[in-house]
């Protein structure tokens, strides 16, 4: 076959960096390397505005990395990916193909036609790390199953503890490989390009946990005060892989402070939700509480009336203030505060009564975060039918939410241009200024209290 063991691939998915990277580790280990990226038609065709664009930059950061490496930069390729890496593992004569493993449902599917198709060829695809502190599957409960509820995992995670992170990689005096097939890596937002990847992840990251205010060291007072954007903004960074939870784990280690252990417990959400959906493929689309498949709710798709409040979501014209500032930044930055994503997702399904899956599709079309796990449970969490010990009627009031995370109007003014001049005792209910509402802003298109008892009449009757 002419496979040596001296020459390897690196295949990239969701690990746009070259340090803390035991894949690229082992493919250097084996000697020369390819480090290829596979431009995958199913996973473009399902991928949002929001990470198409953020891909395209982070694919232009790590080849300028590879470059600074003295090497001729990143392959990119287009096809499925079982046939392509065969096909260049064939003619560069690799033995080997490592990846960071993937437990998504669709990557466990890929990776394992990746796997025979290359062991047709006597090569083999090996499976180094993952994205996550604490890899899917590992942790079980007390009877030997998946955990149901978060904080028992917690606390397992906590005493099964997380690995250093992985030895630093000397790429400068690798011999990296090219191939002719290789693409031109595509046309990448300028905007974008200056904030993807490794370098700038790294960057910001040790810039907020110095920071004397609004850091780490601020975090549990300020982590749900959008104003404030007293957050780490990790979610980007962890999506794509430009930092590891090991690093970040480390790092927090050395704060030995409240705010550090308060964003360790966010890692471990995130391992927590990935681990529901390792033992829960079909997730994705079904409440992992099955009773809740007969929630009756309202179909934009035959109901004029649904039709136009989804997309007075989508557009932040709501007429409920933080809603409306919270769907606008998602369109502006690909992004959310964690906050305000809680109460315009509670907005959308417990008074719009329309069905989580159409707010997390929305979600996964526009942010550059968007993770299948983290995505599609938060927003069962909100819905009350994932893995969550907190029930339905936990329904988040979009006016008293305002007043109390953004009292002084800092975030609904700096994305909401048509309340900015509107009095801070009439900012988060514009209706009831002496003029009314600001020209050009909506009246409110439903009313809260009582939407709510709808949405708890339809509860009841889902129980009955």
């Amino acid at each position: 076959m002419g496979s040596t063991t001296d020459t390897a691939i690196w295949w990239v998915r969701r690990d746009f960096r070259l340090a803390d990277n035991p894949a690229l580790r082992a493919a250097l280990d084996d000697g020369s390397v390819l480090p290829v990226f596979v431009l995958d038609p199913t996973l473009l065709r399902g991928a949002g505005q929001g990470r198409r664009a953020w891909l395209h930059a982070a694919l232009h950061a790590l080849d300028a990395d590879l470059r600074a490496g003295g090497g001729p930069g990143l392959t990119v390729l287009r096809g499925a990916p079982e046939t392509e890496l065969r096909r260049v593992a064939a003619e560069i004569g690799a033995a080997r193909v490592h990846v960071a493993a993937d437990f998504g449902p669709y990557g466990r599917r890929r990776d394992q036609r990746v796997a025979e198709n290359l062991a047709g060829d006597e090569r083999a695809l090996v499976r180094t790390g993952s994205p996550y502190a604490v890899a899917p599957g590992s942790l079980v409960n007390k009877t030997g199953g998946p955990f149901q509820v978060f904080s028992p995992f917690h606390r397992t995670w906590l005493d099964h503890g997380v690995h250093d992170p992985a030895p630093v990689v000397t790429t400068t005096g690798a011999d990296w490989l090219t191939v002719d097939s290789r693409l031109d890596l595509p046309e990448a937002d300028p905007a974008l390009l200056a904030r993807a990847g490794e370098a700038h992840a790294v960057r910001q990251w040790r810039e907020w946990l110095a920071r004397s205010g609004g850091g780490v060291a601020d975090y549990p007072k300020l982590h749900d005060v959008p104003g404030a954007d007293g957050t780490s903004h990790l979610s980007i960074a962890l999506r794509w892989g430009h930092l590891h939870p090991r690093t970040v784990l480390a790092d927090l280690a050395e704060q030995r402070s409240d705010g550090a252990r308060a964003l360790a417990r966010q890692i471990a959400w995130r391992d927590f939700f990935a681990d529901v959906l390792w033992h829960r493929p079909r997730a994705t689309t079904h409440p992992v509480r099955p009773e809740f498949a007969k929630m009756v709710v309202d179909d934009p798709a035959e109901d004029a009336v649904a039709a136009a409040r989804l997309t007075a979501w989508q557009e932040g014209r709501t007429g409920y203030p933080l809603v409306d500032a919270g769907m606008r930044q998602l369109r502006a930055e690909g992004w959310m505060h964690n906050r305000v994503r809680m109460v315009v997702a509670s907005f959308l399904i417990k008074d719009l009564h329309l069905g989580w899956w159409l707010g997390a599709d929305w979600f996964m079309e526009l942010l550059h975060d968007g993770d299948i796990s983290q995505n599609q449970l938060n927003w069962q969490w909100v819905a009350g039918c994932g893995t969550d010990a907190a029930p339905y009627f936990r329904i988040f009031n979009p006016l008293t939410q305002g007043e109390k995370f953004d009292g002084d109007g800092r975030y609904i003014r700096r994305y909401v241009a048509e309340l900015a001049d509107v009095p801070d005792a009439h900012l988060h209910r514009p209706w009831e200024a002496p003029g009314g509402v600001p020209n050009g802003y909506p009246e409110p298109i439903v009313d809260h209290a009582t939407e709510r008892k709808e949405a708890l009449d339809r509860l009841a009757a889902l129980r009955s």
